[in-house]
């Protein structure tokens, strides 16, 4: 019997395919993989292409809409998030979208401040304005860490409108990180030379003394009251997780990156905890990289020991979680060289050979499309078994070395066990920041850390 060999894998998947002129032909087709599922995981193959915002905000709004979807929780620090969730949800603090996005100041700001989420922020406003039921109305959060200072700030600020003995109480508590200023990884670098002078206790007994009177702030004022308390308690628990993550940060990348993928995980089940209380059985979106939402346990990263957000949600929620990939094989991206650095107007290199967006490129020309869906669920056989073989795919975070490509952007992975749906978009163009300078063309790169994921 003649094997199944990668010439007929690749004469073969393009059978399978469903190819795409634009974002309304995938819509249909992940809406049936969706089905019932309360979570769904929407990723991008990196931070600064146009077509992985838009195709995940035109499918949102599809979730949102038709599907009773009642938050979208994104890779994004929860202060910044939360001034949005505020404006779509019809407070007055902004005067319209570029202002409730004008929190997202922290590299890399053209993350969330870009030409695609603006519009969604204001489709969002408009939805929620419109909802015949407040039940109906869609949330946006932050589940990411990296806020500490301003979750300090929210934190104070909050417990001086309620409680003003508290206030005094928490200012002590976090005034440990004061001689630190606004640089959390200066903390981290220091207590893990002395960890008998960590702020640890302090961040945690703020936590437990703001959770031991929430009844007591919650109930106030009704839902308005309450969202302001579980806003302050999430700050509360981000700092302490945040202490830790700068803490574990310089002991390697896998406790932190650990620590931040299950702090991102449980944010998500504390806020759908939260939404059951009001709109019944909550089902939100989750945007993230696809180093986040992919499997872990389908890559080189479990090797190592990481997990990440897909596989924890997975784990959790079995099959009420759905989780959407995307691929490109070539295009620009807006990105950094150096983090911290200016937002660049960077060429993608075409995808390298073996790799799964050179497949997925042969694929595409096979079927005479560019762009194509793939629902896991409809490949079987000897297909499925070539597709469960680790194949390097591409990661582009916030920063894009092409001279160290294969070094800086590239693991194993195997697509089939990573996602339930994998859309591929073979040229893609770069992100459009909100911030209109001109984006520089990508100087003579230098191999830096981090990469940005």
């Amino acid at each position: 019997m003649v094997s199944f060999n990668q010439r007929g894998f690749r004469g073969r998947l393009h059978e399978v395919l469903t190819p795409l002129s634009d974002v309304r032909d995938a819509i249909d087709p992940i809406l049936d993989v969706i089905g019932d599922a309360r979570v769904v995981m929407i990723g991008e193959a990196s931070h600064g292409t146009h077509e992985f915002y838009d195709y995940r905000a035109e499918i949102t709004k599809r979730l949102i809409a038709d599907r009773g979807f009642t938050a979208v929780c994104a890779e994004a620090d929860w202060p910044d998030a939360w001034r949005v969730n505020r404006f779509v949800r019809g407070f007055r603090d902004d005067g319209n979208a570029a202002e409730a996005l004008a929190g997202f100041k922290r590299f890399p700001q053209w993350m969330w401040r870009n030409t695609v989420v603006l519009p969604f922020v204001e489709w969002l406003r408009e939805h929620d304005e419109f909802a015949v039921d407040d039940r109906r109305k869609a949330g946006f959060y932050g589940i990411d860490l990296y806020s500490m200072n301003r979750s300090i700030q929210a934190v104070v600020e909050y417990l001086d409108t309620v409680d003003h003995a508290a206030a005094s109480r928490a200012r002590f508590r976090y005034s440990c990180f004061d001689h630190f200023g606004e640089d959390p990884q200066a903390y981290g670098y220091a207590a893990s030379f002395d960890l008998d002078k960590t702020c640890g206790d302090q961040v945690i007994a703020q936590l437990r003394d703001l959770r031991s009177r929430a009844g007591e702030y919650a109930k106030r004022d009704g839902r308005v009251a309450e969202d302001e308390y579980f806003y302050a308690e999430q700050n509360a628990r981000l700092v302490a997780n945040a202490e830790r993550y700068y803490r574990t940060m310089f002991d390697g990348s896998v406790p932190s990156w650990n620590l931040r993928d299950a702090h991102m995980a449980d944010t998500l089940d504390a806020l759908m905890r939260y939404l059951d209380r009001y709109v019944g059985r909550s089902r939100v979106v989750v945007w993230a990289h696809n180093s986040h939402l992919g499997d872990a346990r389908a890559t080189e990263m479990s090797q190592r020991g990481e997990w990440n957000l897909g596989q924890l949600v997975r784990e959790r929620w079995g099959r009420e979680a759905c989780n959407i990939g995307f691929t490109t094989y070539t295009g620009s991206v807006t990105a950094a060289t150096h983090w911290d650095g200016d937002a660049e107007l960077k060429r993608v290199r075409p995808g390298l050979a073996a790799s799964s967006e050179q497949v997925f490129h042969d694929a595409a020309a096979a079927r005479g499309t560019a762009n194509f869906l793939l629902p896991m669920r409809d490949v079987g056989g000897d297909l499925l078994a070539e597709l469960r073989r680790p194949r390097l795919q591409r990661a582009i975070g916030v920063i894009y070395r092409p001279q160290s490509e294969r070094l800086s952007h590239y693991f194993d992975a195997r697509v089939a066990d990573q996602f339930d749906v994998m859309i591929h978009l073979d040229e893609t163009t770069a992100l459009v920041p909100l911030d209109r300078r001109p984006i520089p063309e990508a100087a003579a790169l230098e191999e830096t850390y981090p990469t940005g994921l």
